[in-house]
């Protein structure tokens, strides 16, 4: 991921204009859509990741991309020792990431821990990309990151 942002901070210091030769117009408009829209894309995860990193509130996405990953995690064992990782890095109070969720969903998380499923976390998900949609979302839309990036991308493609 950080070479990744290394090419997205350049642009936004304007050292640097390139970027990915695969990323198009249409796929940067796309981010403007939805945050559904911006994460089924190739690059806007990784944008979106470098902008929140930038505020310092990166832990949302990482915790959601985390869960997204734990949810294919077919065998038990597995499933076990990343539950206990997330839970230690984001659930867990005053934990290195800790996340913003109500003290009902951390407690339901708690409990299945020790046997965890492959949705014990959907909920905390859910929670955490509401706050992304409705806080972090619309202000990096706004951001000089976003803004400069689709700029740049537009006046490639004229």
């Amino acid at each position: 991921m950080s070479s990744h942002i290394c090419w997205i901070c350049k642009l936004c210091r304007d050292e640097s204009k390139r970027l990915p030769s695969n990323l198009t117009l249409d796929e940067v408009l796309k981010w403007a859509q939805s945050l559904e829209s911006l994460m089924a894309t190739k690059y806007g995860p990784i944008v979106y990741t470098a902008y929140l990193k930038l505020e310092h509130s990166d832990e949302n996405i990482k915790f959601w991309m985390a869960c997204e990953t734990y949810k294919k995690i077919a065998s038990r064992r597995g499933r076990i020792s990343r539950a206990k990782k997330l839970y230690n890095i984001y659930i867990q109070p005053q934990s290195p990431r800790e996340i913003n969720i109500d003290s009902t969903t951390r407690e339901a998380i708690i409990k299945s821990i020790l046997e965890p499923t492959q949705t014990c976390f959907e909920e905390a998900q859910k929670i955490v990309y509401m706050h992304m949609e409705m806080d972090s979302y619309p202000r990096f839309l706004k951001s000089e990151m976003y803004q400069q990036l689709l700029k740049t991308v537009q006046s490639k493609s004229a």
